[in-house]
């Protein structure tokens, strides 16, 4: 049951910090770190996160000792705690009192202790023990005012999402009786009588494990829903715990961005706060385009609640194949990204840097210089810098496009082995989209595929590849109240239960859309087919998807395949609403990025919104708002400089100057400017010409 207690982070302030570990120093070191803490201006740090086996060191036996007096070295100093329930992996004494509990992979091999996440999501052992260490947690600190924030465990499902072990076959067979009632309702749902699959007793229902062949597509989607929701249990075990000892203490648990392998909608309907780890590649030019788009989903989970970046790197990690560091500049720039988008505050991973373990060269606010290293100096800068944002704490992002996540079409369209092609990934359509979105100087929120939609002009729907009536109806609503709705390709495929609709896709958004999907026509690996738009005679390029589409009841033709076996035939559709100039766009191919922007252009001047004439994926503007004032940031993304046209008389918060209309901005530049709140946000473009 959802618990609807209004609960925030106790921190009145931009959250500022980062992990500490300070188990891994002597503790003289502690004093020292609390004094550049505060020069640093940090008054938030996680800890202790990994500390189970040096709180509990033999069961039973606790050793609060050395954190009850970090804990106040760090009050002393004025820095508050987000406080970890120190779950996230068993201590060794656990683990060979109990190796059942250790995860199986889908081989059927045990895997060991000696990294992280040790566990079997479903293991009773450890629900028992994370149980009983929250609790602990919570009845030792619950009352101590440098207490902020819970944080349970430590990015869920980064090493284990899933276990195929027997406990997790037993807890499987559970959820699937739980979902269809009985064996009968098992069989008709998983479709069984393909290749002889039927079952006669529930104890010969197991996980999905490698098997002789391609194994039944509905089986692996429950598996994967399963999985998502053997986490989310484990997860509500602490927060029912934490709850129930200190019911006016905010909880979280920190996502890992735009990730697969868990259903956000559900695990954030289960905390307080939405806390988001991330880290863009320093050597991606456009790392900060798909970061967009993970924010915009970290912010939409609660409605448009403000999140908190609980981290991010303040230069290189240590987990990549070649880690680079960040440049002067560059961490200053995506802090200022996740804040423009919501965030409270920019923390990151860690405080001090490792002098040993498998984190030793990921890089940290106080680098292995200590006071001389860049990162320091870097970090205390943008401290000092933060505090002139302090304005736009609790404020919300405004935005006007929506893009639809829906986690069951990701794993459906990804999950089996018998598909068209493997090469149309769910996530790669939705970067793509953000990216053509990003371009025309649109923040995109994200929406389930039931809405709301009330806040939106256009929503994008990259792929719904399972899709039900009642999602179905609330897109229709939304056309049918002026909205304009883009749709992408390989929509409408199949339903819950994996099998395809009658008269096949789009299936329940047959009517909306004005098509029928005659044949997914996938575009061979070394091929690129063309896709030429009619009123501009201009073709872009398709290298993963084409479909045989059939218009019907008036739908225009915007845009038809000019090469290839579908030459001539329809590739890009618009079905108008009847009456308030809403319109339901269908697009059947996976367009090169200039093919998205020429495509969403046109979506937005329907729906009467502005674009940018010049591009420039360098530059990045959003407006986040209270009742009176619009804080609009404005952001420098590349290493060239950059001209754009702004609000004449605007305050830059972080330089006190008003602006004369005309804004300059170096490499990694940004400004965030104030402006009295407008009915509409305002819109940053490139200034014409340069001086």
């Amino acid at each position: 049951m959802a618990d609807d207690t209004p609960r925030s982070i106790r921190l009145d302030a931009l959250a500022y910090g980062g992990d500490y570990n300070p188990d891994q120093w002597p503790e003289d070191v502690w004093r020292e770190d609390a004094r550049l803490m505060r020069e640093a201006g940090v008054n938030l740090v996680s800890l202790p996160v990994f500390s189970w086996p040096q709180l509990e060191p033999e069961p039973g036996v606790y050793d609060w000792g050395w954190l009850d007096r970090v804990i106040e070295v760090l009050w002393d100093a004025g820095v508050k705690i987000d406080l970890a329930t120190a779950t996230a992996t068993p201590p060794s004494w656990l683990i060979r009192r109990h190796p059942e509990m250790l995860p199986w992979d889908a081989d059927g091999l045990r895997l060991e202790f000696g990294s992280r996440q040790a566990y079997c999501p479903s293991s009773p052992v450890w629900r028992e023990h994370v149980a009983r260490m929250a609790r602990a947690m919570a009845e030792r600190y619950g009352e101590h005012p440098a207490l902020a924030l819970w944080h349970v465990s430590n990015e869920y499902g980064d090493h284990v999402s899933r276990c195929w072990c027997p406990e997790s076959s037993a807890h499987f067979r559970r959820w699937l009786e739980a979902r269809y009632g009985d064996l009968d309702g098992l069989n008709e749902a998983w479709g069984v009588n393909v290749w002889g699959q039927r079952y006669t007793a529930w104890a010969h229902v197991e996980v999905p494990r490698r098997a002789t062949g391609p194994v039944n597509p509905t089986q692996l989607l429950d598996f994967e829903r399963f999985s998502s929701d053997a986490l989310l249990e484990l997860f509500r075990i602490e927060v029912d715990v934490l709850r129930e000892v200190t019911p006016d203490v905010a909880v979280t648990t920190n996502f890992m961005s735009l990730l697969r392998d868990l259903d956000y909608w559900e695990f954030a309907a289960a905390e307080d706060l939405v806390t988001d780890d991330a880290y863009p590649d320093p050597a991606d030019p456009l790392a900060h385009v798909p970061a967009a788009l993970n924010y915009g989903l970290m912010r939409s989970l609660k409605g448009g609640q403000p999140w908190l970046l609980l981290e991010q790197a303040a230069s290189a990690v240590s987990w990549r194949d070649v880690n680079v560091p960040k440049a002067p500049g560059q961490m200053r720039i995506d802090s200022l990204q996740a804040i423009a988008h919501g965030s409270d505050g920019a923390m990151f991973f860690q405080w001090r840097q490792a002098r040993y373990g498998q984190e030793k060269f990921h890089s940290a606010m106080l680098g292995h210089r200590g006071e001389a290293s860049r990162s320091f100096q870097e970090t205390k800068a943008f401290g000092a810098e933060l505090q002139r944002l302090e304005v736009v704490r609790g404020t919300r992002v405004r935005a006007r496009v929506a893009l639809v996540v829906d986690w069951d079409s990701w794993w459906g369209s990804s999950a089996a082995e018998s598909l068209p092609s493997q090469r149309l990934d769910w996530l790669g359509q939705a970067r793509a989209w953000n990216a053509a979105l990003y371009m025309l100087g649109h923040p995109v929120d994200t929406v389930r595929a039931t809405g709301p939609f009330d806040a939106y002009d256009v929503v994008v729907v990259p792929n719904l590849y399972i899709a039900d009536a009642a999602q179905a109806n609330a897109l229709a609503d939304f056309v049918a109240r002026g909205g304009q709705l883009v749709v992408g390709p390989f929509s409408g495929v199949v339903d819950a239960t994996e099998k395809v609709h009658d008269g096949g896709a789009p299936g329940p958004l047959r009517e909306l859309l004005g098509i029928e999907v005659d044949e997914h026509w996938p575009v061979p690996d070394g091929r690129t087919e063309q896709v030429r738009f009619l009123d501009r005679g201009v073709g872009f390029s398709t290298e993963v998807w084409g479909e045989w589409i059939e218009p019907h009841g008036g739908t225009e033709v915007l845009a038809r395949y000019a090469s290839g076996e579908l030459d001539g035939r329809p590739a890009v559709t618009r079905r108008r609403a009847a009456a308030g100039g809403g319109g339901a766009w269908y697009l059947s191919a996976a367009l090169e990025p200039a093919g998205m922007i020429a495509l969403f252009r046109d979506v937005l001047d329907s729906a009467g919104l502005p674009a940018r004439a010049r591009t420039d994926a360098d530059l990045e503007a959003v407006t986040r708002s209270d009742d009176t004032t619009d804080y609009t940031f404005v952001l420098n993304h590349g290493r060239g400089d950059l001209a754009v046209d702004v609000p004449e008389g605007a305050v830059d918060l972080l330089t006190g100057i008003h602006s004369t209309g005309r804004l300059e901005l170096g490499r990694y530049g940004a400004a965030v400017l104030a402006t009295p709140r407008a009915e509409t946000a305002p819109f940053i473009t490139l200034s014409d010409t340069t001086d």
